[in-house]
């Protein structure tokens, strides 16, 4: 798995958002991990995201078919 770091900057391959890592919390049913995100434009629906962690680290199929991480470190 692809460490990740809280207070970080990542960018989202597919859109180019960017956001900034709060951290990794756990579901308090089954302790699945959730990274929580901010994101860093204003967006109309939520500045705070959640999105499981193996989906943060993993990778995501674009229009061409072709397959890259979701998110990139742009700055620690």
């Amino acid at each position: 798995m692809t460490p990740i770091t809280p207070g970080a900057i990542y960018e989202h391959v597919k859109t180019g958002g960017r956001y900034r890592l709060i951290g990794v919390g756990k579901h308090s049913s089954d302790l699945s991990e959730f990274v929580v995100y901010e994101s860093l434009y204003e967006h109309p629906v939520s500045k705070l995201w959640i999105r499981p962690l193996a989906e943060f680290v993993g990778e995501a199929k674009s229009p061409d078919g072709s397959f890259h991480p979701r998110f990139r470190l742009v700055k620690e």
